[in-house]
């Protein structure tokens, strides 16, 4: 059952998006610097929720000064400044990445600056959290987030932080830029327009983002505002979308080189390169902290207008709109398989039936749970069962299913007018996403008996495993004949058959801790060639014979008469029998 606390969690990483995305909009205005930075602190307190909260930047003379805060007491907080190199900012500077300590007084991992230490106590400052303000690849300040009590930062708190601070130093970069532009505005009227039009363009993708948009909504807007051809690779490099400009559509595949996207994430810049057919193209890799989550690839004619830095700077401060929409998705993504999961293991456990409880949670869903009559068990040794079944999550949403890992297996419910069409439909589908064999087994649930079905159709999937087969489809209709092997209500038939035609053999081997069963089985695997089944097992032909003679003497000489189909078939179950005890 879902948990009190994941509806409450993924409300709040709603409202921290939400909140996110509010203030990201009303950073992107140009205006006044100190206007700009107090901005920035206050949405950072306001989005983080610690005691208090600084931002210092890297002045001319390589000292760090505090420039802003938001809840601080002390007025000579504010007007410390101490190098760039001590602290917990100097570390944050150097590595371009997050730190934090839980302690900073008592802390021993980093330098101490003295009159920097003196201000801790009027101040109170304990635990510490700094994240880098990052300019075209220049670290020029941090952001930090402080608490007056001992503590631990989350991972998330750092993520949201560290996402908020590119952002933060998008405003700083055009807040810089136009009180730049203000000291010389005639000679920079033209540079002024570009970062107009980046401003309107950033807007308008924080809009697409705030309306709801998708990823390729965003791919969209790039095009037409930058013209030619926008496409969204993700991690593997696979094409998630492409999109044209209406007016100045770029020709020819959408590839970019490996290696230019290797060096747009190692050095976190758009890199532009030119290839055949007269295309030139910009790549700007999407990341959040160390994650890589795909990129950006910018297509036009090389004969157009020359891309500037602008437009370039444009596609990067695109991929952390997406990578903040990529999260989402991810997070909603991941919310909505998980309670797929839960439901799908709820039915199991509580079937056969439907509890009223039951049925309002799946309906909540467009699930009509009294139409969940087919099981389908999914396995693959190139693929783990918690990834097989996120791509039966996929098919599961099409479907008006759920999907999820149960027992150990990728498992799925689904409803169905023909089983056996559509477990050979969700084989094929399987099959394309994975690139590979899977093995696909179905068991229709009577009287909404999810358990029973999920057992016979796991356990078929076994006997297809041990038959050789490899990649299929199938109901356990398809396998009747072996129905006394995986369904567990006819373990008793079974028993009975195995003790009327190979008992004697199974006893004898118990009782003296010989293997005349498998050797049989190698017979008739060998077609009875007493030759190929000695060097099959590694033994003289003599002592192979001796024990056919023993198997005689116990099953009676006329065993290998020719009517010994009864024999064959009990050595065969017992030896499926053996396999799938083993698989399970």
């Amino acid at each position: 059952m879902t948990s009190a606390a994941e509806p409450g969690s993924l409300a709040r990483r709603q409202r921290e998006l939400a909140s996110l995305y509010a203030t990201v909009k009303s950073l992107t205005a140009l205006g006044e610097l100190d206007e700009v930075l107090q901005s920035i602190v206050h949405h950072a307190h306001d989005l983080i929720g610690t005691d208090f909260t600084y931002l210092s930047l890297v002045g001319a003379d390589g000292r760090l000064s505090a420039r802003a805060s938001e809840g601080t007491i002390s007025a000579e907080f504010l007007a410390a400044t101490i190098p760039a190199t001590v602290g917990l900012g100097g570390k944050v500077l150097a590595s371009r990445s997050p730190h934090w300590v839980r302690d900073y007084a008592t802390s021993t991992l980093i330098e101490h600056d003295p009159s920097f230490d003196r201000l801790v106590g009027p101040e109170k400052l304990v635990a510490l959290l700094g994240v880098p303000l990052v300019i075209r690849g220049e670290a020029v300040g941090a952001l930090f987030a402080a608490d007056r009590s001992a503590r631990s930062f989350q991972a998330d708190e750092i993520a949201l932080l560290n996402a908020f601070a590119d952002h933060a130093a998008v405003a700083l970069d055009n807040a810089r830029l136009y009180e730049a532009s203000r000291t010389a505005l005639q000679q920079l009227q033209d540079a002024y327009r570009k970062i107009e039009r980046a401003q309107a363009i950033h807007e308008a993708l924080t809009g697409v983002v705030l309306a709801g948009g998708t990823p390729g909504d965003v791919a969209q807007l790039l095009a037409d505002q930058l013209g030619g051809s926008v496409t969204l690779l993700d991690r593997i490099g696979a094409a998630l979308a492409h999109r044209d400009a209406a007016a100045d559509p770029c020709p020819g595949p959408p590839a970019a080189e490996p290696s230019a996207i290797e060096e747009a994430r190692r050095s976190g810049r758009a890199t532009t390169s030119s290839g055949a057919g007269g295309i030139t193209r910009s790549v700007a890799a999407i990341q959040a902290g160390d994650s890589y989550l795909g990129a950006l690839v910018w297509s036009r004619r090389a004969d157009g207008a020359v891309p500037d830095g602008t437009d370039l700077r444009t596609l990067e401060r695109a991929t952390h709109i997406l990578g903040l929409l990529i999260l989402k998705e991810q997070a909603v993504a991941e919310a909505s398989e998980r309670l797929s999961g839960e439901l799908l293991t709820e039915l199991m456990l509580g079937g056969p039936g439907i509890s009223p409880a039951q049925r309002a949670r799946t309906r909540a869903r467009n699930i009509d749970a009294d139409r969940l009559d087919l099981v389908v068990v999914a396995d693959t040794p190139a693929v783990s069962p918690a990834d097989l079944a996120r791509h039966l999550h996929d098919i599961a949403r099409e479907r008006a299913g759920l999907a999820g890992e149960h027992l150990g297996r990728a498992t799925m419910i689904l409803p169905s007018a023909d089983d056996d069409r559509t477990v050979e439909e969700v084989h094929s589908r399987l099959r394309r996403s994975l690139g590979g064999p899977v093995l696909v087994a179905g068991e229709r649930a009577a009287g909404h008996d999810w358990s029973r079905a999920f057992a016979l159709a796991g356990r078929c999937g076994a006997v297809m495993r041990a038959l050789g087969h490899t990649d299929l489809g199938a109901t356990t209709r398809r396998y009747a004949l072996y129905a006394m092997v995986f369904d567990a209500d006819r373990a008793g038939d079974l028993e009975r058959f195995l003790a009327g035609s190979i008992g004697p053999l199974v006893e004898y081997d118990r009782q003296r801790g010989t293997d005349l069963v498998d050797t049989l089985t190698a017979y008739y695997r060998h077609r009875a060639n007493v030759a190929a089944t000695a060097r099959a097992l590694h033994v003289h032909v003599n002592t192979l014979l001796k024990r056919l003679d023993r198997a005689g003497t116990l099953l009676g000489q006329g065993w290998r008469d020719g009517n010994d189909l009864e024999l064959r078939l009990g050595l065969r179950l017992h030896e499926l029998r053996a396999s799938v005890a083993a698989g399970s």
